[in-house]
């Protein structure tokens, strides 16, 4: 049994990444938690929250997230023709990011899929900020990023995007891994690299990445980085039709790295046109 979620807000791109994900796991035994996560105060204080759970207030949000999430419900039932498919609904009073740290260890979530909609985009408090927000601060679960308009399609090749900083350990690598074995997917390893700050164990890396990957197909192509990441990693998938999703580890510990690693994931998520798959490095 995979046990997937995906927030809500019930916006349109909140449940094209819902329909994303029932096609990703079309074929397999699954439990999608659809999540919507509501506040009725500006504060997260729980003796606050408990305060407010006894007014007319909170109990109209409640009701109103109980029959938005029953209406998607419907919907994704009818169209959903895996019969090994259940789905459950859960409404929280709580801040997003808690209500989707507390429902993934409940639920023993394996994946979160959720909506981007883009820097550009007028409805991006949603799904875009708080997609950056959840891949900061949820780090004990892979998250797929799904851009608003993306037609579901199952991924012909995976591209793997990395600076090899790190000697991966199969386990790191086991969601992409699971998916690419699942979807019968290529993995594209893409090694970006600064030609001025080369190390001897990024070549230790590549080495054993091999050994890592063995049981799909994959190829490794290494290339110089002129420009941002981001713009090099969407370049590339630009110009190869057959790339359906972008896997990317994140692997900053640091106060001030995490606050630079944040601009370079929101960077991705906002450019790539293929939804992205954020692996995380335990501390």
């Amino acid at each position: 049994m995979i046990h997937i979620l995906v927030p809500t807000d019930f916006s349109a791109n909140a449940y094209n990444a819902l329909r994303y994900a029932t096609g990703l796991f079309k074929n397999e035994t699954c439990t999608f938690y659809i999540l919507n996560a509501f506040q009725t105060g500006a504060s997260n204080l729980e003796s606050i929250r408990n305060r407010e759970r006894n007014t007319r207030l909170f109990q109209i949000a409640k009701e109103t997230s109980e029959r938005d999430l029953a209406a998607v419900l419907k919907q994704i039932t009818a169209e959903n023709k895996n019969a090994n498919s259940i789905f459950k609904t859960i409404s929280v009073a709580d801040s997003l990011v808690n209500a989707i740290g507390k429902s993934v260890i409940e639920n023993r979530v394996q994946y979160i899929i959720m909506g981007t909609q883009g820097a550009s985009g007028l409805k991006s408090v949603f799904l875009g900020s708080n997609t950056v927000n959840i891949i900061s601060k949820i780090d004990f679960c892979p998250i797929v990023a799904v851009p608003s308009e993306y037609k579901f399609a199952i991924p012909d090749t995976i591209l793997f995007a990395t600076g090899f900083e790190h000697v991966y350990d199969k386990y790191e690598l086991k969601p992409m891994l699971f998916l690419a074995k699942l979807l019968k997917s290529n993995i594209q390893v893409l090694h970006l690299f600064d030609e001025t700050k080369k190390e001897a164990h990024q070549e230790t890396a590549k080495n054993v990445i091999e050994k890592r990957l063995k049981g799909v197909n994959y190829n490794i192509l290494e290339k110089e980085k002129k420009e941002k990441v981001s713009t090099e990693i969407a370049a590339f998938v630009d110009k190869n039709n057959n790339i359906g999703m972008v896997a990317i580890i994140d692997y900053w510990h640091s106060f001030i790295e995490k606050l630079t690693r944040e601009s370079v994931v929101k960077n991705i998520a906002f450019k790539t046109k293929v939804p992205l798959l954020v692996m995380h490095l335990p501390e």
